[in-house]
């Protein structure tokens, strides 16, 4: 499982979360512009029932024989159609007056003290449910001075279908508010996530060794984070100077036993004892190679991603060396190789490569030795190919190994074709061997330029 997965996308779970937060606000805001609709639509029917009310209370009149009486009924032709949904009614003493809307029912007024008018809900006819305005009054000697309880109610349906169509417009209004809205939070998450792209690919500055630092040009919130990655960078470059220095001294330190080990051998020889003194030499020549190896590892293990480096720059002065040995000058060496070729490594450790692995090409090919590259795909891929016996299908495997060694009578140490895997390895490129029949084919992948 790879990092990603581990931890997740960081855009991902900002979107959801202003998803979640969008979704959110825009319900309260459904439901709460709602409400204030309602309550708003309510103050405007409270007002025109109100109106009514008054306009009753100012017809209201007693006969000549004491009894409660409208002096012209109200103008709303509701009042006069039955169950219309608007109605009124007037108590006093005992007296009902209702509007013909009302036809057999009553409205359920309750027990006021003069004053203001009072806004309720109550259940009407049919027991549907009304919002009703009562007020209670205390008339003058044309009303015998009796109090006087006077309500007009509305059909709290009339209030409902209103505010449900006002949800109906404003449904689709904030489904596009919040269409708008995560468009803006998706654009917000991606201008917030530039500079985490900029110090992305500043990593892979320096790891292509492009650059050396994460530098400061970044924002507040993640200049903290890129001073401890210059900080961890400074440190491990201390410490490879520090290891690279040790492992100069310790082969400095080694030279100089070897150096008189060397002369002890010749002192052997002059001795005639021989035998003893090819033994102490092979020896010699074993440590040194090993001092040499563990060199080389140490300057690899301080190397990035190299600049871009010319191969065919560098195969010419590797065989023009080898082409002044005894058996290069007996050779025919067959170079294919584009001038356009690059490859991610340092012109050195490639010359160290192709030094070894045509060293032993040249002591093992009979008549020549072909040199080639391809590209493939974002790999430059080099082949060496000798005309010489090859190598036992058996001991393919173990052509690399350390230490292991194809020729046991050339007095080397087997450490050549470890140097090869340790480069070929630190560039993050890739060698194989196989039988050409005749002769043996070494292949190296590295990154393309």
């Amino acid at each position: 499982m790879n990092a990603a997965k581990r931890g997740g996308s960081l855009r991902l779970r900002l979107a959801v979360a202003g998803l979640a937060l969008i979704a959110i606000a825009c319900v309260i805001s459904f439901f709460g512009l709602s409400y204030l609709f309602e309550r708003h639509v309510e103050r405007r029917v409270a007002t025109e029932l109100e109106l009514h009310l008054g306009q009753i209370i100012a017809k209201l009149d007693r006969d000549g024989e004491g009894r409660l009486r409208l002096l012209a009924d109200p103008v709303d032709p509701r009042f006069a159609t039955p169950l219309s949904g608007l109605y009124w009614q007037i108590e006093s003493k005992g007296d009902v007056l209702r509007s013909r809307s009302l036809w057999d029912g009553a409205l359920e007024t309750p027990t006021l003290e003069p004053g203001s008018p009072v806004l309720r809900d109550i259940t009407g006819p049919g027991g549907r449910r009304l919002f009703m305005a009562a007020r209670e009054i205390v008339g003058g000697e044309r009303l015998g001075r009796d109090p006087v309880l006077a309500a007009v109610a509305i059909d709290r349906g009339d209030i409902d279908a209103a505010t449900q169509e006002f949800r109906s417009d404003l449904a689709p209004f904030l489904a596009l508010l919040a269409l708008l809205l995560l468009a803006a939070n998706l654009a917000q998450i991606q201008l917030g996530l530039l500079p985490l792209s900029a110090v992305r690919r500043r990593v892979a500055e320096i790891r292509a060794g492009l650059a050396k630092r994460m530098g400061a040009a970044y924002p507040s919130e993640i200049q903290p984070l890129t001073e401890e990655v210059d900080e961890l960078l400074a440190s491990r470059e201390a410490q490879l100077a520090k290891a690279r220095s040790q492992a100069a001294d310790l082969a400095h330190g080694l030279k100089t036993p070897l150096q008189a080990l060397a002369g002890d051998v010749a002192r052997l020889r002059a001795e005639g004892r021989g035998q003893l003194a090819d033994e102490i030499d092979l020896s010699i020549a074993a440590m040194r190679r090993h001092v040499d190896h563990q060199l080389a590892r140490a300057r690899l293990a301080d190397r990035g991603q190299a600049r871009p480096v010319s191969v065919l720059g560098v195969v010419n002065r590797v065989i023009a060396v080898l082409e002044r040995t005894p058996r290069g000058q007996l050779l025919d060496w067959v170079i294919e190789v584009d001038e356009a070729d690059r490859a991610r490594i340092e012109a050195e450790d490639l010359a160290e490569l192709l030094g070894n692995l045509l060293e032993n090409a040249t002591r093992y090919a009979r008549d020549g030795i072909e040199i080639s590259t391809r590209r493939e795909g974002e790999l430059l891929t080099l082949d060496i190919r000798d005309d010489g016996p090859g190598i036992p299908a058996a001991r393919l495997a173990d052509v690399v190994d350390r230490g292991g060694r194809l020729d046991t009578t050339s007095g080397g140490a087997g450490l050549g074709l470890a140097i090869v895997r340790d480069i070929v390895s630190a560039n993050k490129g890739e060698i194989a061997f196989s039988n050409a029949e005749p002769g043996l084919l070494v292949t190296v992948r590295l990154p393309g330029g």
